[in-house]
């Protein structure tokens, strides 16, 4: 069950208002049935929805006592018979939705912090909140009803659009952030690129002279470290979200809606299309192009170029079914010699 200390619950909500915010279609039920809150399967009550959304589960879900279940029409034969069913093509997409509704985004009180520290150059729209031993230098400018955590340092410059959320210990310079940009906790953001010229009296700093751009609704996963362009901009596009621990270099170009897991690594100067999707710990050499709509399996080490709508795997990443025999081939030579 959902920990009620740190989460509160927007409810109760109608199943009719789910059915109408998500799409699905209420199968053979009360639509004034009342809904408390959102659950996993194994642990849902009869107070909760929940969502099958993978063929693993489905013994968990004719088992199941949630009250009631996003589900695709030819698993809904499954059901428990006290279950009212939530029939829709995208079972999971649907229950994020109903778990917005029911547990939003925490609203938070505007003021700044006695403990900030703020330069008289500075400008903060209406509504922010600067939190306690923050630092905000000379001629930032935050938007409206942003949120700046506690410690978290924005260099001078930076500029930051309406409705962001920048969580505590934070360091951004050299940036400029769109709307409704989501940064979690311990994010590094406009540092130096990596960029040294090697030479017989020892390698030379070259100075990065590039800035970050971020675009809207991005978000961003703590640990993660993008560094300022050396002359074009590192730029993360619109609607992208990257996990944990991902280190992005110099010159990085992320199209729309990019989606990144945790671990990966991204060399300077490569450009990823709108779309793509990196699996945990990729690791993509620099001076790349990385098609649109391409899916680069978890752990995979890219070296080539990949073209657009391509599934990659492995290391060196190669197309995904050549993956998948040399991964069988492998195997099968592993028994020979046994």
């Amino acid at each position: 069950m959902v920990d009620t200390r740190f989460f509160h619950s927007a409810g109760p909500i109608r199943l009719n208002e789910i059915a109408s915010l998500t799409g699905a279609t209420a199968a053979s039920a009360d639509g004034e049935r009342i809904f408390l809150g959102v659950a996993p399967l194994d642990r849902a009550g009869a107070g909760d929805i929940s969502f099958l959304d993978n063929v693993k589960y489905v013994e968990a879900f004719a088992q199941s006592k949630a009250g009631a279940c996003f589900v695709r029409p030819h698993y809904a034969g499954r059901a428990p018979a006290t279950m009212a069913l939530l029939v829709t093509d995208d079972p999971y997409y649907a229950y994020a939705l109903t778990a917005q509704r029911f547990y939003p985004q925490p609203e938070f009180a505007p003021g700044i912090s006695p403990q900030a520290t703020i330069a008289k150059t500075a400008t903060l729209g209406k509504g922010v909140r600067v939190d306690k031993g923050a630092v905000i230098g000379e001629n930032v400018n935050i938007g409206e009803r942003c949120r700046i955590g506690a410690n978290t340092v924005i260099d001078d410059g930076v500029e930051i659009g309406d409705d962001c959320r920048i969580g505590a210990l934070c360091t951004l310079s050299h940036a400029i952030l769109g709307q409704r940009v989501l940064l979690h906790r311990g994010i590094h953001i406009g540092q130096d690129g990596f960029g040294f010229a090697p030479g017989k009296k020892g390698a030379v700093k070259v100075p990065q002279l590039g800035r970050v751009t971020i675009g809207n609704d991005v978000e961003i996963g703590s640990g993660t470290c993008i560094d300022r362009g050396a002359g074009p901009d590192t730029v993360i596009g619109a609607g992208s979200k990257i996990d944990n621990l991902v280190q992005i270099g110099h010159n990085v170009q992320l199209g729309l809606g990019v989606i990144i897991a945790a671990q990966c690594g991204i060399a300077g100067s490569t450009h990823i299309g709108n779309g793509v999707m990196l699996g945990g710990q990729v690791g993509i050499s620099g001076h790349l192009n990385i098609g649109a709509g391409a899916k680069l399996a978890a752990r995979s080490g890219v070296m080539t170029n990949i073209p657009p709508g391509a599934a990659y795997g492995g290391a060196p990443a190669v197309p995904i079914k050549d993956w998948h025999r040399q991964t069988v081939t492998l195997a099968k030579l592993a028994k020979k010699e046994e």
